[in-house]
């Protein structure tokens, strides 16, 4: 018997701004952000945890200008701003009433001596990172966390814009059936999301319907029967509140949903010195271009580094079968136009910004380039005829 390996089911799945770990996604990047304001030369890892009416920063951080401008008091008073903006005024996790407590100290000179010199910056650890991109989509992301993220995306902005039931914890997962190796439809949704104590299950699932028929075409809609809305009957409680939360613990959610390898690290909270966040995004910027030269329907690029080093000291690029495309020579095409050091890297989508907190919730891929602050730079596909050209 031949198993056809092109026809499957693939599920992605991804939460809201106000899940535990996307809250102190958020908070870390919103430090980074505060430090780069002030001093675009900043060193930033900072990790947070949540947990019931607390926050606690903990992490390494340089900076050499205004350093007036990222004190206690204000990164403080941001976290608060946030947590306000996402929607937590429970008892259980208040912006008001929540204690902060900041463990952030002076980066190691060991670590600070092989990142910065005066020739060159050099990785700021060693590691693997991957970008991928594909043709399932518009924005070039696989379809299964394409249409997770969509579906969050719909019901926060229908819980921020209205005086809703709908409380800032929730996630969902769809299941795609491929055929052929393409999208076809989708076989199963769930959603669970926090609401308040006295509305009827079935007030909540027909809200949340409505929200996934609008996100997904009809034509991809599973039977009612396989849309699965808060499982387990009720979510009251969420948040910190109901579960501890910390940084970096959806990387998949931030990146390709599972369809593409991950590397080790996470991105929030990390200056661009950080290959783990950097590399990251010159791996998809660059992935998403190949696809986007129309030379294939699919692009998984690798890329290695070593601390302290500035070039990386591998490079890997695979497309789909159907391609036949010399990956050689698109290596050597890339290597023409983009200098994958961490200052070239930097250089080339212009990293040394204030443009981190956005990128912390809904997928740090498959967004549209924000012109007017910088951020999502590596989305851009203006590289993609050059690849063309010169293949």
């Amino acid at each position: 018997m031949t198993v056809n390996q092109d026809n499957f089911i693939f599920t992605s799945e991804s939460v809201s701004e106000g899940h535990p770990d996307k809250i102190c996604d958020q908070i870390s990047d919103l430090v980074v952000d505060m430090y780069m304001d002030a001093d675009r030369n900043s060193r930033v890892a900072c990790e947070t945890l949540t947990t019931t009416n607390r926050v606690i920063l903990s992490g390494e951080v340089k900076i050499s200008e205004n350093i007036d401008r990222v004190t206690n008091e204000k990164i403080d008073i941001r976290i608060r701003d946030k947590i306000k903006d996402i929607g937590y005024e429970q008892e259980g996790f208040h912006w008001k009433n929540l204690k902060i407590e900041n463990y952030l100290h002076q980066q190691s000179k060991d670590i600070s001596q092989g990142v910065d010199s005066e020739k060159f910056i050099g990785a700021g650890d060693q590691g693997i990172m991957f970008g991928f991109a594909c043709s399932e989509t518009e924005s070039l992301m696989p379809a299964p966390i394409f249409y997770s993220h969509k579906i969050l995306l719909a019901l926060s902005k229908f819980r921020k814009n209205s005086n809703s039931f709908f409380g800032p914890d929730s996630k969902s997962q769809v299941s795609m059936e491929y055929f052929n190796g393409k999208p076809k439809k989708i076989t199963s949704v769930v959603v669970s999301t926090q609401h308040l104590p006295d509305i009827a299950t079935t007030e909540i699932r027909h809200k949340v319907i409505e929200i996934i028929e609008s996100s997904i075409p009809s034509a991809m809609l599973p039977e009612s029967k396989q849309i699965l809305i808060n499982p387990t009957g009720r979510f009251v409680v969420g948040g910190p509140d109901g579960d501890t939360g910390l940084t970096g613990r959806k990387i998949i959610v931030d990146t390709y949903g599972g369809a593409a390898p991950h590397g080790g690290g996470a991105f929030s909270g990390k200056d661009y010195t950080k290959v783990d966040r950097s590399a990251a995004y010159i791996a998809r910027y660059l992935a998403k271009n190949v696809v986007a030269s129309k030379l294939a329907k699919k692009c998984l690029i690798q890329l290695s580094y070593a601390i302290g080093v500035a070039q990386p000291i591998s490079i890997y690029l695979k497309t789909d079968k159907e391609s036949k495309i010399n990956s050689k020579k698109i290596i050597e095409i890339i290597n023409s136009y983009v200098d994958l050091s961490p200052e070239g890297i930097k250089s080339y989508l212009k990293l040394d910004k204030p443009i981190y907190e956005p990128t912390a919730t809904y997928g740090h891929f498959g967004r549209n380039f924000d012109s007017e602050t910088g951020c999502f730079s590596w989305e851009k596909t203006d590289l993609a005829e050059k690849i063309f050209n010169d293949y």
